[in-house]
């Protein structure tokens, strides 16, 4: 698609956004609600723990972020693989003050599939692998070996063997489960976001070809008149310099610069001046532009424009924005991609409704993403990739995704379906999309309350 030189941002990028300040915030809380359980414990149920260790466990930590907050600045961002590490400590930390605490026994073992989830929403997917692979190790161990929870009497505190394998299955199952749910609604919205970044570049980029022209075009129009008195003087004073042949040889090349900055300033202004004429065209004209960049391609393009409603044969002026623009040029550029050998843009309009479709004669959407189109950085299924069936597809979404929302965005709405269209002459049509608007809300001069054209305005430059 235009936009396919775009891609997602990786986790190891994204992973260097994380403040260290963000990651000592919460350090300092699991610190808190360690420091709070291990002095209530003895206090109020009294349970007989290795208070010196436990402490010791809660002090490394204190340290370490008391290092981390004086010895580095507050807006550092980390990278991966300090992340990584500060994830596993806690991960690790956790651990031990559990293998102090009764293991699995306790119940405050569930606190383990905190670091996952964060490596799994934070980091990359090696660190998480990593990550989830410890954490299982961890908490295998603390399934079989740990210091058991003791009263003051010396009884015992554990539940029975059963419960602890059915903890431990639990944990297992929760760790895996947690970070892959975790991992796969963090890519969703990842990708979501890197497409709409991509949308509104595109869009951006065409509001600023479009005014860049009007520039230009403003520039030519106003220049002109001090070019043409500039090359007047230039002649008058070529014939009376005729005299002093080193003089009119220099009047000589001021015309000659001035005509050629009539060439140039005339090549640039073709479009015309930025006028509000140039804000609206024809249904066809805009249709036309969207798809000119596509009609010196292999791919035949043939354009349709007819009206269901008779007491409207010519069809509406609309709104040239540059989102209807450029979501039409994509749309085109699929179909001439994927194409055999023709591709057909029909517009129709009523008088509420204004359409635009296009279709053409390859092999149509592969049904397993039919029902997704429009979503970004789609992928096709390991069964069609060991078919080989539409290679062209690989990594396909972003761009279709840009023409959706651009278009959504100027009021439209699409439909994607694959069809046959006898009007074609009995030719199957492949893919099919449609676009179409309320006339209302692209209408430029129609109706009881049209738009004024109104008077040109000079463009400041």
């Amino acid at each position: 698609m235009t936009q396919g030189h775009i891609r997602p941002l990786g986790a190891r990028t994204r992973a260097n956004w994380i403040r260290l300040r963000t990651m000592i915030l919460l350090r300092w809380v699991a610190i808190t609600g360690q420091f709070i359980a291990i002095t209530i414990a003895p206090l109020v149920y009294g349970l007989q723990l290795e208070l010196g260790l436990c402490y010791l466990a809660i002090g490394v930590s204190v340290i370490g972020n008391l290092v981390a907050t004086f010895v580095f600045p507050e807006n550092k961002r980390l990278t991966e693989q300090e992340n990584l590490a500060m994830v596993l400590f806690d991960l690790l930390q956790l651990a031990f003050l559990l293998f102090l605490t009764g293991g699995l026994h306790n119940p405050f073992a569930l606190l383990m599939l905190g670091p996952v989830t964060i490596s799994a929403t934070a980091l990359s997917l090696r660190s998480t692998l990593l990550m989830c692979a410890i954490a299982i190790i961890a908490v295998s161990f603390l399934a079989v070996s740990h210091l058991p929870l003791t009263t003051e009497t010396g009884e015992v505190l554990r539940i029975p063997q059963v419960f602890v394998f059915g903890h431990w299955i639990a944990l297992l199952i929760g760790i895996v489960f947690t970070s892959a749910y975790s991992r796969r609604v963090t890519s969703e919205i990842h990708s979501m976001g890197d497409a709409l970044a991509a949308t509104q570049m595109a869009l951006a980029r065409e509001q600023k070809l479009t005014d860049l022209g009007g520039v230009v075009a403003a520039a030519a129009h106003e220049l002109g008149t001090p070019l043409a008195t500039i090359k007047l003087t230039s002649t008058e004073l070529l014939g009376d310099l005729a005299d002093l042949p080193e003089l009119a040889e220099d009047a000589a090349l001021i015309r000659d610069q001035a005509d050629r900055c009539r060439d140039i300033l005339r090549d640039m202004g073709r479009s015309g001046k930025d006028d509000l004429h140039l804000r609206h065209a024809p249904l066809e004209a805009v249709v036309f532009e969207a798809a000119e960049p596509h009609l010196y391609r292999d791919k035949q393009v043939h354009f349709n424009h007819h009206s269901d409603d008779e007491a409207r044969p010519n069809p509406p002026t609309i709104l040239r924005k540059p989102e209807i623009i450029h979501g039409l040029r994509n749309l085109i550029q699929n179909g001439v991609d994927f194409a055999d050998h023709n591709v057909w843009i029909e517009t129709d309009w009523t008088d509420k409704d204004v359409s635009v479709r296009i279709m053409d004669d390859g092999r149509g959407y592969p049904a397993h993403i039919l029902g997704r189109i429009g979503d970004p950085f789609m992928r096709r299924g390991s069964a069609l990739r060991a078919k080989g069936e539409r290679p062209e597809y690989e990594g396909m979404g972003l761009g279709l995704f840009i023409a959706k929302t651009l278009l959504e965005r100027s009021g439209a709405t699409l439909r994607f379906a694959n069809g046959f269209d006898e009007r074609h002459k009995g030719q199957a049509t492949g893919a099919v999309v449609e676009v179409s608007w309320p006339r209302s809300t692209i209408a430029a001069r129609d109706g009881d309350d049209p738009v004024p054209l109104g008077q040109n305005r000079r463009i400041p430059v």
